[in-house]
This record gives structure tokens, C-alpha cells and sequence, in this order.
């Protein structure tokens, strides 16, 4: 096994890489004020974004479902690597060399499983890329020329070529280093008679990469009338490699797609290299599979859910397209953007098209002007003869159906309106109560429950705002009562030591955990403590805060106070006159609830209490009375 990574590498690792741009690798963030950041939390679907980054912190927490930590947390959980390989590749990005406390450096054999299994992908891509240069590949050169693509168009989308020999790959990648073990899990290759051989062999290739750039899988096709396999072969699935998880394009897209707040899907890689040469940069496509649920969570993270957002359907023109039209209509409320189909009227798909027609007809094409619902329905409604009574009521069961699944009443009214002039039924007042009716039985049979995923907000298919779903709990550990004055007064204060401890220092390190009255923020203040006080965050913040979630007893703890660090205050200005009041005001309930306490066992004990401990009592009560006149007379500065 590899040695522990060296603890001052690893501190190394969480200064040189800064969160915001690991986590703007996966969703897009956008400003929440008080320096921090905000998106739609990857960990869980939400309408509205409660994830929030701190890149002064070095922290993340979402208030929806309490997920938090630093940076190698963020990736250990969305890549879903062990702390180790999560370090190593952190530290690959910010050019770090770690050292290990048993043997030295890690030789290549002993990094993790995803790493080794990216890092074969990488070397393979390069090999296929050099390998489109050779005699061999003039067969997968003249394919990419026919279609409209040069030498510069190949090399920016790293499009290689696999050789068509058994091996090749193999044995180049065992010179590498990788084992036939790493071979087969990775995909690259396959069980043959006498040993691995290359599951790719005589193709053209496109390399498939994640959100974050690493290659994860290839795309391979056909070239040869020799070839008896499938016209495109794409890389199994592996602990890499999640077809319904990723998206051709996504690392040259996104960028563009978060910063225009839309995105064009296709339905092959041509298709996206002739969108993305004719300007259309946002375009993406699915790899060998529908268009579904977990692509859709991607495209939001980037989206981000605003009401202009728009999402283009670039489908063919022939049955099938028509087909996974109607698929990805089935999702369509899972989106908050306008969604949009676009159809060349020839039912060319936008490689043909910029081919014939040139750059500006792919721009003209992915222009939004059908939404996706009015041709789903028209799809529906035109497969009925409507000059009958019988066709008419047949298209309107089954189209009424697909209304009756929009879960906002005013939309789904619209949308019924309009279905009864696509019918042809004059009574549109007849059309909305069928599929208000529809929707009721679908409720009353537990569809709000049963549905694929559960309650959620609807929108307006025309691009209105979403409909908010109900908030998630704040806080997911013990109970607190936010409207409780205290328990405010101790939570922003909490957020001043973990924050901006300099302007609580060093009156702050002065308060017992039993000032806090909520368990949850006592459980925090002893984790302060543990940690050194917030006197250590004013020499070192990042340290001390590490220190702060190093000290946290269990999960539910250690995520309140990534909560709290990267909350934002409540207040207008945050300076020492904010800090002071805050110091106060805990302080002020801490003597007030000490003299109750003292006064109510005096009054319980009535004349069974010694006199020396009556005066002793007496006296205390009267000590915390006046250090109460004096926080109240003099602030801050009577702590």
C-alpha cells in the first residue's frame, strides 16, 4: 500500500487549489454576497440554489442538505474517490509532488483506481490522436474531410484513430506501466484467447470527457464494410464511465452554456463539432443513450434554474427523432429553463446541414421557436384522424394525459386551451376539465407520490419563473428555534468567530460553552475551543478552521459548522461596533439566566438555606447584577 500523504503536502494541497474554481468545474456559481458563492447543490435536486461557497474559507455547505466541508471533500464526494486520490489528483492540478510517510514518493503502481483508470484514458487519447496521422488512418481522415472537418477541427476535439491490428493499444499501455488488471476495468481492453486485446480496433475515435475534462470513455465509429461490429461501439460501463452520466462536449461546452444560460443538445459527435465550428458553443450530445434525468442534472447545475434559461432539442426529422422528442418531453418540468425543439425542415441534422448549407444555417436552425411541449403534443395529436368524432376523442385521452402531468394549475389550464384548438374541440372549457379531471386521478392514485421524482415544482413551458418547491429544514441535527432571540444572537455570533474572528478576538475565547443555550451551537463553541480558540484564527484562518472540523465530534456537528462559515450575516456592516453587540447580547443572556438561576434556588430552598450560603448567594446575585448594568451601560467595552 502507499504511504500516508505528508500533512503538510495535503495543507499544501487545500491553499494552492481554490474551491470556487474546483466546484465551478461542476455547476455554476453565481454571487451571494458577502463574498461567497451560490448554486444549485449537486448532491441533491433542489429548485432554488442553497449551495453556497466560501473561497475566502476554503469551504462549501449546502443549507438544503446539510452536505459541507473543504475542497477535498467537495471532490471526495461528487467524484466519489477516497481521501487519498483526491489529494493526488488535486495535487496533479496545482503541480504539487506529494510525499509519503512510508517509502518516500508514490510510485505509479499504488495511486488510486479512478486516478490510474483516467490517466490510462489520457495515455490512450494521446495514442489514437497520434495514430490518426499514420497510412492506416487515411480511411478515417477521408471520413472526417467528407463531412466537413480538417486537420485543426480533429485536433481541438482530439479525434484519433484506433489501429485495426488486435493489440496496439495494449501492449503501448503495458509499456506504460498499466497492468492487464487496470486494462480490462478500464474498457480500453478485452478478454481475448491468449490475452487482452483492444476493444477498439480500425475506428475513428472520440474521446468522451467529464464535467471536470478528464477522459472517462471513448466513442468509436465504423469505418470499414468489413467491420461487422455496430455502427458506433462506445466504452462500456466501469467505475469511470456512466453513459447516463455523461455528456460529449460538456468540458468544451460548459463555460459557454453556464455564461449564456443555454445549451443545444444533438444527437451525435459530428453534430456537436459542426455546432460548435459554426459558433454554436454550447452544444452537446448523449453518449449511446436517451437524453434523461441525470443529464438534465447536469445541464441545471450549469443553468442554474433562471427564468431566461433555454435548452434546444436539435432531434432528426425522421421516426426516431420524433421518438426521443417525446422522451425528453417526459422530462421537461424537471427543467426550469424554456425548453425548445429545433428540426431542420429537410430533417437534416446539423453535421448534414453545415455541410450543404453552411455556418449560418446551423446558428439559424438552434434558434428557439417551437417549444418542446407544443411539439410534443402536435407529435400526439397528428398520429389521429381529426375530421372524426372518434379520431378527435382519441387524440384528446391520449394528449390530455401529457397536460394532466404539468403540476401548475395555471399553465396546465393554458396548455388545455391550446390542446382543444390543436383538436379542433371548440368547447375549450370541456378540454380543461378533462385534464384537471386526468390529474386528480393521477393524484388520488398516489402519481404526486409515485411519480418519477416525487413532488416537485412545475413551470411555465413558456419560460414563466418556477414554482418553488417547499423549502428543506435549515438544519438537520438537533432542534433549533431560530426564532428564538438567543438563539439568533449565539448563531451569529458563532459566524463571527468562525469567520471573522480578529473582531471577536479575544473576548470570544473568554465565554464558557454553557453561554450557548442551543446544544448544537455548545457543541460548536467546544469545537472553537478544542481548535485553540478564536485567537488562532487571526494568526491562520485556513488552519483554524481545518482545526475547528478536525475537532467536531460526528457529521451532524462538523456540518453545522461549515453551515456557519459560510453563512451570510444578517447585518448591513460587519465591523467591530456589529461584533460588539453581538458579544454582548450572549454575555447579557448568559448573567441574566444565572441570576434566575441563583434566585429560583434561593426561593425553592425558602428558609431551609444556611445563612453563610444565603449571603454567599446574596452577594453573587448582586455582583451579576451590576456587571448586567455595566454590559448594558458600556457595551463592548465592559466585557
Amino acid at each position: 500500500m502507499a504511504g500516508r500523504i505528508n500533512d503538510d503536502d495535503v495543507k499544501a494541497v487545500r491553499d494552492a487549489v481554490p474551491i470556487d474554481s474546483v466546484v465551478s468545474e461542476y455547476l455554476q456559481l453565481r454571487n451571494a454576497g458577502g463574498g461567497n458563492l451560490k448554486g444549485l447543490c449537486p448532491f441533491h435536486d433542489e429548485k432554488s440554489p442553497s449551495f453556497q461557497v466560501s473561497p475566502s474559507k476554503g469551504l462549501f455547505h449546502c443549507f438544503g442538505c446539510q452536505e459541507g466541508g473543504d475542497t477535498i471533500a467537495f471532490v471526495m464526494k461528487i467524484d466519489h474517490l477516497s481521501f487519498s486520490e483526491t489529494v493526488e489528483r488535486l495535487a496533479a492540478k496545482a503541480g504539487i509532488t506529494l510525499r509519503y510517510e512510508e517509502g518516500g514518493y508514490n510510485p505509479s503502481h499504488q495511486r488510486g483506481e479512478r486516478i490510474r483508470l483516467i490517466e490510462a484514458h489520457q495515455a490512450a487519447a494521446e495514442f489514437y490522436v497520434r495514430a490518426l496521422e499514420s497510412p492506416e488512418a487515411e480511411i478515417g481522415r477521408t471520413f472526417l474531410a467528407e463531412r466537413g472537418f480538417d486537420q485543426d477541427a480533429a485536433a481541438h476535439f482530439r479525434v484519433g484513430y484506433s489501429p485495426a491490428g488486435w493489440d496496439h493499444l495494449t501492449r503501448y499501455l503495458r509499456g506504460k506501466g498499466f497492468s492487464d488488471k487496470e486494462l480490462i476495468t478500464s474498457g480500453l481492453s478485452q478478454d481475448g484467447r491468449r490475452g487482452p486485446i483492444d476493444r477498439f480496433r480500425g475506428r475513428l475515435m472520440w474521446p468522451i470527457s467529464d464535467t471536470a475534462g478528464d477522459v472517462v470513455g471513448f466513442g468509436a465509429r465504423k469505418l470499414r464494410d468489413d467491420d461487422n461490429g455496430p455502427k458506433y461501439l462506445n466504452t462500456p460501463e466501469t467505475p469511470i464511465y456512466k453513459k447516463s452520466q455523461v455528456l460529449y462536449g460538456i468540458d468544451l461546452a460548459k463555460k459557454d452554456i453556464a455564461k449564456a444560460s443555454r445549451a443545444v443538445v444533438v444527437e451525435g459527435y459530428t453534430d456537436v463539432m459542426a455546432c460548435h465550428l459554426a459558433g454554436v458553443t454550447t452544444a452537446i450530445a448523449t453518449c449511446g443513450t436517451a437524453f434523461g434525468n441525470d443529464h438534465i442534472k447536469i445541464l441545471r447545475r450549469l443553468l442554474m434554474d433562471n427564468g431566461s434559461a433555454r435548452v434546444i432539442f436539435t432531434f432528426d426529422g425522421d421516426a426516431a427523432g420524433q421518438k426521443a422528442a417525446l422522451r425528453a418531453f417526459e422530462d421537461d418540468q424537471k427543467f426550469a429553463a424554456e425548453t425548445y425543439i429545433a428540426i431542420a425542415p429537410d430533417g437534416m441534422d446539423p453535421c448534414d446541414l453545415r455541410l450543404v448549407k453552411g455556418d449560418d444555417s446551423v446558428r439559424d436552425l438552434v434558434e428557439p421557436r417551437t417549444p418542446l411541449f407544443e411539439f410534443a403534443l402536435r407529435q400526439i395529436v397528428g398520429r389521429y384522424d381529426l375530421e372524426t368524432p372518434a379520431g378527435r376523442a382519441a387524440a384528446l385521452d391520449e394528449a390530455a394525459a401529457v397536460v394532466a402531468k404539468i403540476k401548475t394549475s395555471s399553465v396546465q389550464r393554458e396548455v388545455a386551451v391550446q390542446l382543444a384548438g390543436l383538436v379542433g374541440i371548440l368547447d375549450q372549457e370541456f378540454v380543461v376539465h378533462r385534464v384537471a379531471q386526468l390529474a386528480r386521478w393521477a393524484r388520488d392514485k398516489g402519481g404526486e407520490r409515485g411519480g418519477r421524482g416525487g413532488p416537485r415544482g412545475g413551470r411555465d413551458p413558456r419560460g414563466g419563473a418556477p414554482q418553488q418547491a417547499a423549502p428543506a429544514p435549515a438544519f438537520s441535527g438537533p432542534a433549533l428555534n431560530l426564532r428564538s432571540p438567543a438563539h439568533r444572537t449565539e448563531r451569529e455570533l458563532l459566524k463571527l468567530a468562525l469567520q471573522k474572528p480578529a473582531l471577536v478576538s479575544p473576548a470570544f475565547d473568554a465565554y464558557g460553552v454553557d453561554e450557548f443555550t442551543a446544544p448544537p451551537y455548545a457543541a460548536v463553541r467546544q469545537c472553537i475551543e478544542e481548535a485553540g480558540g478564536a485567537e488562532q484564527g487571526v494568526v491562520d484562518d485556513r488552519a483554524y478552521l481545518g482545526a475547528v472540523l478536525d475537532a467536531a465530534p460526528d457529521n451532524t456537528v462538523r456540518n453545522l459548522v461549515t453551515e456557519l462559515a459560510v453563512e451570510v450575516f444578517h447585518g448591513k456592516s460587519i465591523d467591530e461596533t456589529y461584533a460588539g453587540m453581538h458579544l454582548v447580547h450572549v454575555r447579557l443572556r448568559a448573567v441574566d439566566r444565572r441570576i434566575a438561576d441563583v434566585q429560583s434556588s434561593l426561593a425553592r430552598l425558602g428558609t431551609n438555606v444556611a445563612p453563610q450560603d444565603l449571603a454567599a448567594a446574596q452577594n453573587e446575585v448582586w455582583v451579576l447584577q451590576q456587571y448586567a448594568q455595566t454590559l448594558r451601560a458600556h457595551g463592548a467595552a465592559a466585557l
